[in-house]
């Protein structure tokens, strides 16, 4: 990917997740990084310190004098609007321009081994959680993660000597297609981003089409119960399912995390230790633990290591706890991972009063979901539902936070504005609080955090 001695490269909404994660490999390279991104925020802000050239104005500046396209490259993220100033001006110069997905598919093709996590939810903790056990092995890998590892404090990790590269597989704008697997772990199938895909059919041949692309030699780790082709061989996983090639018995869940015993094709283990919380991520480590035992590795070497795994931002993040009050932050933003999150709070905390801040996200999947979101937000307590965080879309008509509170059933709710939630919260001094979402809801957690810490004192 290199483009001439003294090289740059240009991010057009740099401060997302993966854009992150690929501008923090382009300066491990070497690479002179420019970022454009319209927020500013703690990613961003991270960048500038790591020495990328950042700016929030959709224009032309003076930070791009000496850039042409025999120097640069530019790499876009699909979010961008097509009408984005920097973005027209580049492909109007003829630079090489390439969405985020082409240049993460660039990177797996030069790597000996891409190990690739797919799947609607479970994604991001599956790919930290491999990444780490790599790392704390000292097998090592790199890894492009979907979101901030609370062990490393990053998105990306590199290894020089590594044959690894850990990668979150995107199925967003058919991202994943761009892919080159050796293996590959497949969570679920659950219909997402039907904005992009128009239909549950053709969101599920975008899965069938990733399969098919896994390295023939490698192999594929995929939930028990999907049925999928591939070229390469595959073993399936379960919780309490022995018709599973893999599969965990004794699943528990305590304070300390989750517990269970793993049956092998030809040995069981006892006593498996995970220091985060939910069956749902029992189930990645499992298939974690999977991926790693097929690849022949020991699981003397790896399997201790689990226990201190410490999750990923904003993925079931406790942020506060005393002897009254626990708030958790979490990025769920589809029926089914607020159900997954509900239920762990339920069984954590039997009897306590659960208060959600729910940001729904687009409103494309507000409209297509709206009946999942108002039986999975009825669980609450009490519900503080948020305006739609409509990050790429332009409003849909008789699609709004009003219309999706009609929808749930639990009697203390109502819609208020984000700048109102620390008012709302203030008086709240008992119970679990949580924040939902996967907008910019993640703005109100430092706030909340500072504001119940206040009022303990």
């Amino acid at each position: 990917m290199r483009t001439s001695p003294t090289d740059n490269i240009y991010f057009i909404g740099i401060g997302g997740i993966g854009m992150s994660a690929l501008a923090r490999y382009f300066l491990s390279k070497k690479y002179t990084v420019f970022g454009y991104d319209k927020t500013e925020s703690p990613i961003t802000d991270a960048l500038i310190e790591e020495g990328v050239i950042f700016t929030k104005d959709d224009e032309w500046n003076d930070s791009m004098k000496g850039l042409t396209p025999e120097n640069c490259m530019v790499v876009y993220t699909p979010a961008i609007p097509p009408q984005s100033v920097l973005l027209n001006y580049f492909l109007n110069q003829s630079y090489r321009v390439m969405k985020r997905a082409e240049a993460l598919g660039e990177i797996t093709r030069q790597s000996p081994k891409s190990l690739c996590v797919a799947g609607t939810h479970g994604k991001s903790t599956t790919s930290s959680m491999l990444a780490y056990a790599l790392h704390a092995s000292g097998i090592g890998c790199n890894a492009f993660l979907g979101a901030i590892s609370s062990d490393f404090n990053t998105n990306f990790l590199l290894d020089k000597n590594s044959e690894f590269t850990v990668v979150e597989a995107d199925e967003f704008d058919r991202s994943f297609l761009h892919l080159s697997p050796f293996a590959s772990i497949l969570t679920n199938m659950d219909p997402d981003h039907l904005d992009v895909y128009h239909s549950e059919a053709k969101f599920t041949e975008g899965f069938h089409q990733y399969a098919m692309k896994i390295d023939p030699s490698g192999f594929l780790v995929v939930k028990h119960g999907i049925s999928i082709q591939s070229l390469c061989r595959q073993v399936s996983y379960a919780l309490d399912d022995n018709q599973a090639t893999y599969y965990a018995e004794n699943v528990t869940e305590s304070q300390t995390g989750m517990q269970f015993d793993l049956i092998t094709p030809t040995t069981r283990i006892n006593g498996v230790h995970l220091g985060i919380f939910g069956r749902h991520n029992a189930e990645n480590a499992l298939a974690t633990i999977v991926v790693l035992l097929e690849l022949g590795m020991d699981p003397d070497v790896f399997l201790r290591h689990f226990k201190n795994y410490s999750g990923i931002k904003r993925r079931f993040e406790k942020v506060f706890e005393n002897e009254r009050l626990v708030y958790i932050d979490d990025y769920a933003h589809h029926p089914t991972e607020i159900r997954c999150l509900l239920d762990s709070i339920r069984r954590m905390y039997p009897n306590r009063k659960v208060t959600g801040v729910f940001q729904p996200h687009l409103f494309s999947r507000t409209r297509d979901f709206g009946t999942g979101f108002g039986e999975e937000l009825s669980k609450l307590d009490r519900l503080l539902l948020l305006p739609i965080y409509p990050a790429r879309e332009l409003p849909i008509q008789g699609i709004d936070s009003e219309w999706l509170l009609q929808r749930v059933t639990c009697a203390d709710k109502q819609v208020i504005q984000k700048n109102d939630v620390l008012d709302v919260v203030r008086s709240q001094d008992e119970g679990v609080l949580l924040t939902i979402g996967a907008g910019d809801i993640d703005r109100l957690v430092t706030p909340i955090h500072e504001l119940l810490t206040i009022n303990q004192r």
